[in-house]
């Protein structure tokens, strides 16, 4: 490999790596903002009032339009599984790539 070639790419790996922390960076922005609202939704999963929502869609009293993927009995348990697998794949990544940035 020349010089040339090195450095044209060592520039795009700077390239590559620039946009890819700058997506993370906004990726993990929306994800911090959403915590409150996903706190809230576990909250609501969690409680009577999940259970009475639940009840009256089985009895038919809701509206036949309204969007109910919350009163599955899968979306929000889905949501939280996947929340824990994201959580614990941030701290691999993170462990394995702090390691790899140490001198």
């Amino acid at each position: 490999m020349t010089q040339i070639e090195r450095i044209q790419e060592m520039e795009q790996c700077l390239d590559t790596s620039a946009l890819a922390f700058r997506n993370l960076a906004a990726a993990l922005d929306e994800y911090e903002a959403a915590q409150k609202a996903y706190q809230k939704l576990i909250g609501y999963y969690d409680s009577p009032r999940w259970i009475k929502d639940f009840e009256d869609d089985e009895a038919g009293r809701l509206p036949q339009d309204l969007k109910r993927g919350v009163l599955s009995e899968d979306a929000v348990y889905d949501l939280i599984a996947d929340s824990r697998e994201l959580k614990i794949r941030m701290m691999k990544l993170l462990t394995k790539t702090l390691e790899k940035d140490l001198p």
